[in-house]
């Protein structure tokens, strides 16, 4: 069984790098509207089975629960790999071959992205007859914006800094068929202002990431014509365009 993997996190403490930028209360606006899209595009994807939920936050759960996906459930979050580690364990048991983690960060991401994850992995004999990753890195070339591996446990996660070459060197230690799949919508995870600026650039953004950057006074016409101001905004005080 193939299977997707979202790990979420307590939006109500979201994107903390966007703190010097953004108020909590716009950085989990902006963390929602990420979410309800990023659900709309899970619900386009044809290849996975099975979709996990692993999340301590109940808007999230509950979220899961109505789209009919299966709900990982933990006390509390010690850090995403932790997350990701234990829930792949219990896919595994449950009898999923494949399993592929995707943050909710990634705004761009459509079904055809989802499904394109589980092509790579079973592109060939070779990726079938034995352990393999098929891993995309994230804008910079260093973070790992998604990960399948087949089996779940292969190895060992490291989310956070420097993640990509310590999945590929994790792979590569236990002789595992390795597929890096280069996608410049999934490589656009949101974590800082520059990632928001390269968002705001981008023509067709879903609707809800969409309006949210509207609301923000972050207009995707404006692009990189946006006003770097410093300092916290609130719903009240927004950017305003660079003449």
């Amino acid at each position: 069984m193939k299977a997707l993997l979202i790990p979420v996190k307590d939006l109500r403490h979201a994107k903390q790098r966007l703190a010097p930028q953004l108020s909590q209360e716009d950085r989990t606006g902006l963390a929602q509207a990420m979410f309800d899209d990023f659900c709309a595009a899970v619900k386009d994807a044809r290849r996975p089975q099975a979709i996990f939920v692993v999340s301590s936050y109940e808007p999230a759960i509950e979220r899961a629960r109505a789209n009919g996906w299966e709900v990982v459930m933990e006390e509390q979050q010690q850090s995403e790999s932790a997350s990701v580690d234990f829930a792949s364990r219990l896919c595994a048991e449950r009898g999923v071959a494949s399993l592929a983690r995707v943050p909710i960060d990634l705004p761009l991401i459509s079904g055809q992205d989802i499904d394109a994850l589980f092509a790579a992995a079973s592109g060939d004999d070779e990726a079938r007859a034995q352990a393999s990753m098929v891993i995309v890195p994230s804008r910079c070339g260093t973070g790992t914006n998604a990960l399948l591996r087949t089996p779940p446990t292969l190895f060992r996660s490291h989310f956070g800094p420097d993640s990509f070459p310590k999945h590929l060197a994790e792979a590569k230690n236990c002789g595992a068929h390795i597929a890096i799949l280069r996608n410049e919508r999934l490589e656009l995870d949101v974590d800082d202002w520059d990632d928001l600026r390269a968002l705001a650039s981008r023509t067709n953004l879903p609707k809800h990431t969409l309006a949210w950057l509207k609301a923000a006074g972050i207009d995707a016409k404006i692009g990189d014509a946006i006003s770097q101001k410093t300092g916290l905004i609130g719903r009240d005080k927004r950017f305003a365009a660079s003449v």
